[in-house]
């Protein structure tokens, strides 16, 4: 396995947590950087600084702690934006820029951002030249392959992305109208990673230690970026990693285990948030956490009642309780 590197940075392995809006906030990039991430990317991040103020956004930005090397990524369809936003990020501490080509959602899309700017490749030279330009840290893109199946445009913003100077690129091997339906194709990755010398990642869909061979394979790309697969399983970077280095597969983690990482996970998301919105937040994450295994249904609905971080920490206590007393040892 070579060694990949973005700009002056050494990852340690070839598993990168992909940035997700609503998730990869700092307790859960920490959590997958423990248990086996290379590099974590922090989530979407406006470019308009002056949305900058909300509690939202100020949470978002990056923060002394953060594990490093510490990317940022940003978004927006204006290049003079853009070009402040990575400014002020790095000023924040950032470390590697990030820009998203490769959201689908109609929030981001119907302001021209996202993948929608790659119908306009002109822009994108616009864009990469102007961010890369304003700052000395590396800058990395994620794209898609295209605007819809017929305007399969990937190589040639990737051509664009390697003039202007990004230092990695991220390819989602599905298209712009795909949104995150059908199955994610990997021919087009592996075009793009002929086409060009830059590092190129490749996502979507890589949901097993299996599936991260058999993509680095089919694409021979640099590293994968894994996104969904990790709500839930942030285990799943250790397993692949081993799986990647051995061709073994790691046992799953024990009840005991998953229990542990959950709790820690709780008492991050309460510490970060402050108890209301971390009340809230932990929801989405227990629900991950725990909906594989047996009467997971119920607890939820149960689970979602509570209003207070100690009653949280004591439900999951006593849901896997009764799991450990029924003999279930070992997470699906």
């Amino acid at each position: 396995m070579s060694a990949v590197r973005i700009g002056p940075y050494t990852l340690p392995n070839q598993l990168i947590l992909a940035p997700m809006a609503g998730v990869t906030d700092r307790p859960f990039r920490q959590l997958c950087r423990r248990l086996g991430a290379g590099m974590v990317v922090s989530e979407m991040v406006t470019s308009d600084v002056n949305l900058w103020n909300t509690r939202k956004s100020r949470l978002r930005l990056p923060h002394a702690g953060d594990p490093e090397p510490r990317s940022v990524q940003i978004a927006g369809g204006d290049p003079q934006m853009l070009a402040e936003a990575a400014r002020a990020n790095v000023a924040l501490g950032a470390q590697i820029i990030d820009i998203n080509m490769g959201c689908p959602a109609k929030k981001v899309c119907n302001k021209a951002a996202g993948s929608a700017l790659m119908k306009d490749e002109r822009l994108v030279a616009d864009i990469l030249e102007s961010v890369v330009g304003a700052v000395g840290v590396p800058v990395t893109l994620k794209i898609r392959t295209g605007w819809d199946r017929s305007n399969k445009n990937g190589v040639s913003v990737a051509k664009i992305a390697e003039q202007a100077g990004i230092q990695a690129l991220s390819v989602h091997g599905r298209t712009r109208a795909d949104l995150y339906t059908g199955e994610a194709e990997y021919e087009t990755i592996a075009a793009i990673k002929q086409a060009v010398s830059i590092p190129v990642f490749a996502n979507g869909d890589i949901d097993s230690p299996e599936k991260a061979r058999t993509v680095l394979d089919a694409t021979g790309a640099d590293a994968l970026l894994i996104g969904r697969a990790a709500q839930g399983r942030p285990w799943i970077f250790r397993e692949m990693n081993h799986y990647l280095r051995t061709g073994e597969r790691l046992p799953a983690p024990s009840l005991y285990e998953v229990e542990r990482i959950l709790l820690g996970h709780l008492a991050e998301l309460h510490a970060f948030y402050g108890d209301l919105m971390g009340v809230r937040i932990a929801r989405k994450h227990v629900g991950w956490y725990l909906a594989t295994l047996p009467g997971a249904r119920e607890f939820r609905a149960e689970f979602n009642r509570l209003e207070h971080t100690d009653a949280q920490c004591a439900k999951v206590r006593q849901f896997f309780a009764e799991r450990h007393n029924k003999g279930e040892g070992v997470a699906a």
